[in-house]
């Protein structure tokens, strides 16, 4: 299914049995619907199926944006432009988000869960955009992010 999202809905073919391509082998052409068989019938509704997939894992906000489309790979190109962007604003998210873990700071009555639920989302959003931290890098990033009083360093 994967192939219809990235190549377009399959078109059904067959030989042309009246002309032939300069090199010699034989020109495709598409095939009429009352010549479909019943595979034929199945490999063209993979892109409906591949869209439907696709709508159900859509919320209401990201469907509107996306319902127009006409094809698997509309939709598909339409959600990476949403959420990858082009590679200035994949550039600008990066130092954003770079400049995030920099400066991340246990705020004031925070809980430990809050805190790491907050840390580990960007140092996951980090990864997605290719900047990687080793382990050591983000334990002490983590540890000089907690405050000096209030929570107890030696029990982490």
């Amino acid at each position: 299914m994967w192939y219809v999202i990235i190549d377009d809905p399959m078109k059904i073919l067959k030989v042309n049995k009246h002309t032939n391509t300069t090199e010699g082998s034989p020109q495709m052409m598409e095939k009429l619907k009352y010549e479909w068989t019943a595979e034929d019938k199945r490999k063209v509704n993979l892109d409906n199926v591949a869209k439907y997939i696709l709508y159900k894992t859509l919320d209401k906000n990201v469907f509107r944006k996306i319902k127009s489309c006409s094809s698997s790979k509309v939709i598909w190109e339409k959600l990476t432009q949403l959420y990858e962007g082009n590679n200035q604003s994949k550039e600008k998210k990066l130092m954003v988000t770079t400049q995030k873990f920099d400066n991340i700071r246990m705020r004031l009555g925070e809980t430990i869960t809050k805190f790491d639920e907050r840390f580990s989302s960007i140092v996951i959003e980090l990864l997605t955009l290719g900047k990687v931290y080793n382990n050591r890098e983000v334990v002490i990033k983590a540890m000089k992010a907690l405050p000096e009083n209030g929570i107890s360093k030696r029990w982490l």
